[in-house]
């Protein structure tokens, strides 16, 4: 039996509820693949012999690294059935399963997760993650609904669409706001992108439109909403998902009660406070350096997207000067003013006349392609861009929250702990009251465990920059896209618009007259 046959008989729905349970105990946490020593350590639990362990490890379709997908850790389980009753694993013994697979003797899903954890524990600082799997997480679209009243434009509503959800909900901008302030309050320590501002900045007005800024708005929302869905942590969380399912008028309250009931990703990622067992020694100077690579990659692709935008603007004003050339040919060819006595030939005017119209029609298609240009270098590339660059500003703020909340606040309650100290002695040399000194004492211990947590919400932070830092680095082949998007949208434009002036070459002979003494210089 193929893998591909097998995934079809999957997608029908024809595997055991045990086998999806068996994945989700043993996949990796932070994707969708089966790590090879998790998949060995599986086999080995099976107490079948290794001569029959090594024939369906041949029999699955592991990756180069020994991963296995859901489908090839299907495909195992129901080899190792087959070798439990006795049968020899092979392709050939699971066309006996087309209608319904064998269970697996493993014993409960639930005590499988044992067989990951040690694998978890050395990786929890990692993430296991590639570009590719990140932009595969999910893609939302954000679509401009505008409700009109009178002649000006009072709000608009969107509508979001997920292609993870396969659903619509509408939300309006206060929506997004509300949305971004619980994420940023849940997920402090991580990159979590800046909405486009609600309104226009004084003097934007004289240099865009009202429309043209509702436009970029739009697109800014859309590229905050993706990175959001992408994110290996906020992708998966309850938060995340209320926002792109919940259709009913209070999606605002909805979102602040689940905030409300969980509290920020310190009280719930199981690894808050053991991170300061996971972090490398050096993890002070890591985060120095990787900081400063990252601003210049940040400074970079500022110019890179400035010189992108040129581009495209030159496109546009490309676009523009065709369109406008050809109506300049097509007035001067609707010139209806009757030619003077003087004029050697009314008849050869007449027939440029016409030709003349003509080729306006040319010169309008050619605008057409321009414009075609213009977008693609505008979706393509300067789109492509902005959302690298809103990530990469996202994590500069994420590295000015850590040195500037958690560290600063830490320092501020030393300062304080030390203060409450120097009281505290200064009664001891000084006797007052007794229940003073119990309630200083009481404000010490407050004190100091209020310390403690900090230090243990500081190593956090520094857990979640490794981590975010690790982020961006597999964000960073998103410049071949860009480079690939770019080369491609040239070639297009040139090749699109190459064709139209290469049919309007010949359309030109009949401007010229053989017996005026002049010869078309085309060649």
């Amino acid at each position: 039996m193929t893998v591909r046959a097998m995934a079809e008989e999957i997608n029908e729905g024809s595997v055991p509820s045990y086998y999806r349970e068996v994945y989700e105990a043993v996949c990796c946490p932070n994707d969708e693949r089966v790590l090879g020593e998790v998949f060995q350590r599986l086999l080995e639990s099976t107490k079948l012999s290794k001569a029959i362990q090594t024939q369906i490890a041949q029999h699955v379709d592991a990756g180069a690294d020994g991963s296995l997908s859901k489908l090839s850790l299907y495909k195992a389980l129901a080899l190792i059935a087959a070798a439990q009753q006795g049968k020899q694993p092979g392709p050939k013994v699971l066309e006996n399963y087309i209608k319904e697979f064998p269970k697996p003797q493993l014993g409960e899903p639930s005590e499988l997760r044992a067989l990951r954890m040690q694998e978890a524990e050395q990786d929890v600082l990692t993430l296991s993650l590639n570009l590719d799997r990140l932009l595969n997480r999910d893609a939302v679209k954000v679509e401009l609904i505008p409700e009109k009243k009178g002649l000006f434009l009072k709000h608009v509503e969107y509508q979001v669409t997920t292609l993870r959800y396969k659903m619509s909900v509408y939300r309006r901008y206060s929506d997004f706001d509300v949305f971004h302030e619980i994420l940023l309050q849940k997920f402090a320590y991580r990159v979590v992108p800046s909405l486009p501002p609600k309104r226009m900045l004084k003097g934007v007005l004289t240099s865009v439109s009202e429309r043209d800024f509702i436009e970029a708005r739009r697109r800014a929302l859309g590229r905050f909403l993706n990175l959001v869905a992408q994110h290996p942590f906020f992708s998966e969380d309850e938060l995340v998902k209320t926002f792109f399912t919940f259709s009913g008028s209070d999606v605002q309250i909805r979102l602040r009660d689940g905030y409300k009931k969980t509290g920020d990703e310190f009280m719930t990622n199981k690894n808050a406070t053991l991170a300061k067992e996971y972090l490398p020694a050096d993890i002070q100077a890591q985060f120095s350096v990787s900081r400063e690579l990252i601003k210049n990659i940040h400074n970079s692709f500022c110019k890179l997207r400035e010189r992108a935008e040129r581009i495209a603007e030159r496109s546009k004003g490309n676009a523009s000067d065709l369109l406008m050339f050809g109506r300049e040919l097509s007035t001067l060819s609707s010139d209806t003013s009757s030619l003077p006595s003087l004029a050697s030939s009314q008849s050869t005017w007449s027939r440029l006349c016409q030709s003349l119209k003509s080729l306006s029609v040319e010169f309008a298609v050619l605008s057409d392609k321009a414009a075609q240009q213009c977008r693609r270098e505008e979706d393509d590339v300067v789109e492509r861009l902005n959302l690298f660059l809103d990530l990469l500003q996202s994590y500069r703020d994420l590295c000015e929250r850590h040195e500037k909340g958690v560290l600063h606040e830490h320092q501020r309650a030393l300062y304080k702990y030390s203060v409450m100290k120097r009281q505290m002695m200064s009664t001891t040399v000084q006797p007052k009251e007794h229940a003073s000194m119990e309630q200083l004492e009481s404000r010490i211990v407050q004190q100091e465990t209020a310390i403690q947590i900090m230090e243990l919400r500081n190593y956090f932070s520094l857990f979640c920059l490794h981590q975010e830092t690790q982020l961006i680095f597999t964000y960073l082949p998103i410049t071949s896209h860009i480079l690939g998007a770019f080369v491609n949208s040239q070639v297009q434009g040139h090749r699109e618009m190459g064709a139209v002036w290469n049919e309007l070459q010949p359309k030109l002979s009949c401007l010229f007259v053989e017996n005026n003494g002049l010869k078309p210089a085309l060649e």
